[in-house]
């Protein structure tokens, strides 16, 4: 059975950091891109980066570009996402995701993780 567990999230100020992890169990981990998604309250959930299989490559969205940081441990079976400079609009439930090397879907998901960023 495939379990994705993100942990990591809490409470912080406007400007902290967090760093997030994702222990992933059931799968061959080195063959999955990972991903991290986030929804805000009332709002449809959103992409906001993704890592390769090895790592080689990585992508984010616009609004974190710069803060934020994925990066993975194939040897242990692991995804983070390193959040800096935290903004009130980061405020969301965070889920990470795993695709198949060359899927077009997302094939599992974690049960998320809460995130408040406070002034």
């Amino acid at each position: 059975q495939v379990q994705l567990v993100e942990s990591g999230g809490g409470l912080v100020q406007a400007g902290d950091s967090l760093r997030l992890s994702c222990a992933a169990s059931g799968l061959t981990f080195s063959i999955y891109t990972m991903g991290w998604f986030r929804q805000a309250p009332g709002k449809e959930r959103e992409f906001v980066a993704r890592i390769s299989w090895n790592a080689a490559s990585t992508s984010y969205a616009d609004s974190v570009k710069g803060r934020f940081t994925i990066s993975r441990d194939n040897t242990k079976n692991v995804a983070y996402l390193q959040m800096n400079s935290l903004k009130l609009e980061d405020l969301a439930v965070y889920y990470c995701a795993a695709r198949r090397i060359g899927a077009q879907q997302w094939d599992y998901w974690g049960q998320g993780t809460q995130v408040t960023v406070s002034s």
